[in-house]
């Protein structure tokens, strides 16, 4: 009794650790003063004016699909391109690579913001020529974001890649199958689990990332969820606290739908390789 009665505890004090934090943001939302000093774990009068105000006052569904654009471009573009290096780094022997894999990995080492001046300086000189792609760009901060993840999914990827026996791809290329059909027919559907998680991981990295994005993102158009959000704290952080509640809870609803989406990838890998032979 004494046992069930501590993990009892135990799971009743990690639920109210998780639970109450969302609970307290759930009410600012709610609260209609919508002030720091008015939000309490139980709102009275509780209503959606913050929301209202958020909608109307501020271009929040603007940062919202700028957001949400960003991090699943770079999600499913960063996770093409590290499949395709690690498919390489794992199937072949070539010259370099070893120092290539090396240098991704002493690369990851090294957070991508130390390097935020002089990438500052190319985009600047990119919005001259290429403005698409420049400072204030949807498509400068996706090429910007996937720099920062590539090395890293590389590895991830990689290491899954070696565990699926080669025997595969030779058996395809014994049947007059390109490596491109090998790697597309074979590798990836059984890489499916691995490249969920990297997606996933990306998505949810990028959505929140904040540095980067109000260095490059300056524009009301042009910012994200992160930084437009932060900006009605920045300068009356106790009157806005109720639309910066509202505005923190709408985030998490593309991560919960990414998530549930590749869930059954994820699970699905899983269960294979329980049983797998």
């Amino acid at each position: 009794m004494r046992g069930l009665a501590a993990r009892h505890a135990a799971a009743i004090t990690v639920t109210a650790f998780a639970v109450l934090p969302i609970v307290f943001v759930v009410s600012a939302a709610l609260d209609p003063i919508g002030t720091l000093n008015s939000a309490t774990l139980v709102p009275r009068g509780a209503g959606l004016d913050n929301a209202v105000k958020l909608f109307t006052t501020t271009p929040f569904w603007t940062w919202y699909r700028n957001s949400v654009v960003v991090s699943g471009l770079t999600a499913a573009l960063s996770v093409a391109v590290s499949a395709l290096a690690a498919y390489a780094f794992s199937r072949f022997r070539f010259a370099g690579r070893r120092v290539g894999l090396v240098s991704l990995l002493v690369i990851q080492a090294f957070p991508q913001f130390l390097a935020i001046v002089p990438l500052y300086v190319i985009f600047s000189a990119i919005s001259d020529n290429w403005p698409e792609f420049g400072l204030d760009s949807v498509w400068g901060v996706v090429l910007l974001y996937i720099g920062g993840q590539v090395g890293v999914n590389t590895w991830l990827i990689k290491g899954f890649f070696d565990s699926i026996p080669k025997e595969l791809d030779d058996a395809m290329l014994i049947d007059g199958c390109s490596h491109t059909q090998a790697f597309r027919r074979v590798v990836l559907p059984l890489a499916a689990p691995v490249l969920a998680i990297s997606g996933l991981l990306v998505f949810i990295a990028t959505i929140n990332e904040f540095l980067i994005a109000s260095v490059f993102l300056t524009g009301d158009d042009a910012r994200t969820l992160a930084v437009g959000l932060f900006g009605l704290l920045a300068d009356q952080r106790n009157a806005n606290f109720g639309m910066f509640a509202v505005g923190t809870l709408l985030t998490a609803i593309p991560t919960v739908a990414v998530f549930q989406f590749l869930q059954r990838y994820i699970v699905h890998g899983l269960t294979a390789g329980a049983v797998k032979g």
